[in-house]
């Protein structure tokens, strides 16, 4: 099969769908891979690195639509990119369709089939391919916070840990998941005071023995919500439903009871957000305040880090990957975890939270497949 990797064009995004070393695991399996010429920069991997790892380089990313079977990606497609791609490819990247009308119906009339990252499942019940980064993006939340809060840019002028004789700054995380877990694990070690809100009692009862009763728990209800975040310095939302649009739990009447200048970090951006007031922002310009309230909505918050992030995703879709390249469409067949990351396939949306959201009927992946 032809793999092909073009250069990410979304602002300040830095990350590559192929690493080098990914590159020499796609040929070795006897596939032809085609780099975008620069697509590696970011992470300090030039075209002679793509070279010597047996990779053809394309001047441009038009080329590598053209000549590819399969496109591999880290960032959902832009409107320039979807339009460039056709019936008969796969595209294999982080999609989050649910809150993006505009890169459904894209997606949907170019008739490829899209897997997307963020619904491959493993037979734990977990997301193998959507954790690393919510791993780098829970720890970023504490340190983008952390500077947010400094009163230059627009924040109480707090620290995290305190000093002795002045407490700790309040941190309450809505959610105790992947990005939840990593949140308060920078948080804690910082030195603030952290608050973990989820609605599952057996995931607080495995948080408070992973903490060892450094971080309180606390039963997600609206008033848990609300008096955890009138009394934080920054609420961290880190919630998830697995290819649906977040839910709101922060309304827009309840930042007029928080502390002026206190940070909302709203790691669900990507899913449209759990905060009533977030609109994505980028690295560019990655604050703005609402009713005294500084917002951080930065929709591809692992960009920052791009030499971590990468290889972290890499090595997660890494092992999927070669199954899509060397078994086409039969790997999807095959793999009911690997099934699940469809999104869509030849004009139809494949995945129940996506159809819901956006009002298209859902074609079952396997019967759509076998269409």
């Amino acid at each position: 099969m032809r793999v092909g990797c073009p250069k990410e064009i979304k602002n300040h995004e830095y990350r590559v769908g192929l690493t080098p070393g990914s590159v020499r695991e796609y040929v070795a399996h006897g596939h032809t891979v085609i780099v975008e010429s620069g697509a590696g920069a970011g992470i300090g991997a030039d075209d002679n690195a793509y070279r010597a790892a047996g990779a053809e380089i394309a001047k441009t990313a038009a080329e590598v639509f053209t000549k590819s079977d399969m496109i591999v990606k880290v960032k959902e497609p832009q409107a320039s990119e979807w339009v460039q791609l056709r019936e008969d490819q796969i595209l294999y990247t982080y999609l989050h369709l649910a809150p993006d009308a505009d890169q459904t119906k894209g997606l949907v009339e170019s008739g490829v089939t899209a897997v997307a990252y963020e619904t491959v499942t493993d037979e734990r019940g977990g997301l193998p391919l959507l954790a690393p980064m919510s791993e780098v993006a829970g720890r970023l939340a504490i340190q983008a916070g952390a500077t947010a809060l400094q009163k230059a840019n627009g924040g109480r002028g707090v620290l995290l840990g305190g000093v002795p004789g002045v407490l700790p700054a309040k941190v309450a995380v809505i959610g105790g998941g992947v990005v939840g877990l990593n949140a308060a694990k920078m948080a804690v070690g910082l030195g603030a005071d952290v608050t973990i809100i989820d609605r599952s009692i057996p995931r607080l009862r495995q948080l408070d023995d992973i903490f060892n009763g450094r971080i309180h728990t606390r039963y997600s209800t609206v008033e848990a919500i609300e008096e955890e975040c009138f009394s934080a310095d920054m609420v961290v939302g880190a919630v998830l439903i697995p290819g649906a649009a977040a839910p709101k739990l922060v309304s827009r009447e309840m930042l007029s009871g928080m502390k002026p200048g206190a940070v909302l970090v709203d790691v669900a951006i990507d899913q449209g957000g759990c905060f009533e007031t977030s609109k994505a922002t980028t690295h560019a310009e990655p604050t703005y305040e609402v009713d005294g309230i500084v917002h951080y909505c930065v929709a591809n918050m692992p960009g920052a880090v791009p030499v971590t992030s990468a290889h972290a995703l890499n090595n997660a879709t890494l092992h999927y990957g070669l199954q899509l390249a060397d078994k086409g469409l039969k790997a999807l067949v095959d793999d009911m975890h690997l099934r699940n990351g469809l999104n869509v396939h030849k004009g139809r949306i494949t995945n129940r939270a996506v159809a819901d959201a956006l009002g298209y009927e859902m074609a079952e992946p396997k019967a759509a497949l076998a269409a």
